[in-house]
């Protein structure tokens, strides 16, 4: 079953320095779905420290819940998140929000 629009939350605007926890879920895909997450239409990889783009970014990406953790953000990490649901069935994503820091 291809993965229904996922529901995304995105603070609208963190505090340099502060964490800031991005959401993503959607419960209709069957297998379960794995999210991925982009800013700014780039994909951010799983892992920010194997990123030149992101290697300022200290986050931690959660494909199978979702979750995206910034731990300290900065003002690199601005942008217009998303997030894209996918299984084997197909994928959905959710609409861009914007995150100020």
């Amino acid at each position: 079953v291809k993965p229904m629009t996922p529901r995304c939350s995105v603070p609208k605007a963190v505090p340099v320095g502060k964490s800031a926890s991005l959401h993503c879920h959607e419960n209709e895909g069957f297998p379960k779905s794995t999210y991925s997450w982009y800013r700014n239409s780039e994909p951010l990889p799983p892992d920010s420290k194997s990123s030149t783009k992101s290697h300022n970014s200290s986050y931690t990406l959660n494909p199978a819940t979702g979750t995206l953790v910034f731990h300290a953000v900065h003002k690199g990490d601005t942008g217009r998140y998303y997030c894209i649901a996918t299984n084997e069935a197909g994928f959905a994503k959710c609409e861009e929000q914007e995150m100020e820091v």
